[in-house]
């Protein structure tokens, strides 16, 4: 059943984004003039408010610090139409992130997941499943062996309550730093994956959309982005491409997952895997027009 208004349960991390855009150069060990704000980010917040923004109900399922970036996050999510269903860490500080953009919107960042890292099966209410039609899970919860049982947990309980599922890998390295074949077991049943190319090599080892059948046995689809160039859905019966609409890179931060959630909008509202292609490479180049990894929240941004 396709909805005009699709229900996303997402799982994954919530935090704040220290966001500075150097002016030059990073000199080790010495100073370099930068522009520097701070955002929401993590990256199934940054899923959960693309998905609010495209039209969709989203919920978030996490965890974050009892503290006041805690508290920050949870409002601002509130205010863009995210439903945050937060558990409150009594020891982990709420994730933060150092993110360092060049002068072409290329980031770098500096992670500590914080509360994230502690995130436990107990953590996604049951009831929670029966008000959604699809599970996202971010690939960073299985890729650390301190959250990796609450991502399969998801996954488990969402099939079983007949859900579709989809799981982004975020992560080349951490994938290769932690075996290709233990993630691949982890993603098997999955309904559709969603890489980059980067991922793509490191799961295929080829670039190409095409070797994304590889994955066909283990998943149902895999939709592939590649930056500006564009984006491809392949599936048992076909290869699709579409290209990225051209604009200016200003922060490239949390444009993939911008991607996912436009192209989860069109497919789980039923269009067809080109046109729900266009509305992921569509929300993408909207996310890297702006500094941040959200869609603009009420309120200025705060200047550091």
């Amino acid at each position: 059943m396709t909805r005009a208004r699709p229900r996303v349960l997402v799982v994954g991390d919530a935090g704040l984004d220290v966001v500075a855009r150097h002016h030059g150069p990073v000199v080790h060990g010495g100073d370099v003039r930068s522009t520097v704000t701070l955002q929401p980010g993590g990256a199934g917040a940054n899923t959960s408010a693309w998905l609010a923004h495209c039209g969709a109900e989203a919920v978030l399922v996490g965890r974050v610090g009892a503290d006041a970036a805690g508290r920050q996050v949870t409002a601002e999510l509130n205010a863009i139409g995210v439903r945050c269903a937060f558990t409150l860490d009594p020891v982990a500080n709420t994730c933060c992130v150092v993110v360092l953009v060049d002068g072409e919107g290329q980031r770098t960042m500096l992670p500590d997941r914080g509360a994230n890292a502690r995130l436990s099966p107990e953590d996604l209410d049951p009831a929670l499943l029966a008000d959604a039609d699809h599970l996202h899970l971010s690939g960073y919860v299985l890729l650390d062996p301190s959250s990796r049982e609450a991502g399969l947990a998801a996954l488990r309980v969402a099939r079983e309550a007949g859900l579709t599922t989809s799981v982004d890998p975020q992560a080349a390295a951490l994938i290769t730093a932690g075996g290709v074949e233990s993630f691949v077991d982890d993603i098997r049943g999955v309904d559709l994956l969603l890489p980059n190319t980067e991922e793509l090599v490191a799961l295929t080892g080829s670039k190409e959309p095409e070797a994304a059948r590889e994955l066909l046995g283990v998943v149902g689809a895999v939709a592939v982005t590649s930056g500006g160039d564009g984006a491809s859905w392949v599936d048992g019966t076909r290869l699709v491409s579409v290209d990225s609409p051209r604009v200016e890179c200003v922060d490239s931060t949390g444009a993939g997952d911008a991607f996912d959630a436009g192209l989860l909008c069109g497919w789980l509202s039923g269009l067809e895997p080109e046109q729900s292609l266009l509305a992921g490479v569509r929300a993408g180049a909207a996310a890297v027009q702006q500094v941040g990894a959200q869609p603009a929240h009420p309120g200025p941004a705060r200047n550091g």
